[in-house]
């Protein structure tokens, strides 16, 4: 099933696709603060592997032309946490146990956004991103198991790790990519691990 959503929002209508396979195993969440190419590939790579796919932007495009919209954590989580509410009164999807896939600038709101509905987000993936900048009460208050995924050279995502790390208190797991090594099949795995907690 192929269904096309929208959220409005003071500065204009946010849009989304979801995607739901046969018997699906949980909804995937693709949080990034700009759609980009690659989120087609991602998104039919997890399709592939039983999970429902839900993409949605956070930014209008009105927001979108501001230089550092997408560094704005407190707007970003919010729209998350607008999707959260969209998906737990949402027939197709609201029985699906949740994980959130965040990449780049979306990840520290992802983080924060997850630990505010910690009953509602079972697990969390994040490819890059300066996950410190979602702040010592959310990385304290993070109870999803987070997977942090950082390619070869990103050098300043895994300082922010590493400043992190010590804040958080449930299960977290940091891995570099290998160069074309494919994050999916990390995710992916770990999403499977977790959806039964």
């Amino acid at each position: 099933m192929n269904r096309t959503l929208s959220i409005h929002t003071p500065n204009g209508p946010l849009h989304g696709h979801l995607e739901i396979p046969d018997h699906p195993h949980g909804l995937i969440l693709l949080a990034r603060a700009h759609h980009a190419p690659i989120d087609v590939v991602i998104a039919a790579n997890l399709a592939a592997r039983g999970y429902a796919i839900l993409g949605m932007e956070l930014l209008s495009s009105q927001e979108a032309h501001f230089a550092d919209a997408t560094q704005n954590v407190p707007r970003l989580t919010q729209r998350l946490l607008d999707i959260f509410d969209l998906i737990r009164h949402d027939g197709d999807m609201q029985d699906l146990p949740l994980a959130i896939f965040a990449t780049g600038d979306a990840s520290p709101a992802a983080i924060r956004a997850a630990a505010l509905r910690d009953t509602q987000v079972k697990a969390l993936a994040c490819h890059g991103g300066m996950i410190d900048r979602a702040g010592l009460q959310a990385l304290k208050l993070l109870e999803a198991p987070m997977m942090s995924l950082f390619d070869l050279d990103d050098t300043l995502g895994k300082v922010a790790y590493q400043r992190a790390a010590g804040h958080l208190r449930d299960i977290h797991e940091m891995h570099v990519l290998d160069i074309g090594e494919d994050p999916v099949i990390r995710v992916a795995a770990w999403f499977s691990m977790h959806f039964g907690r």
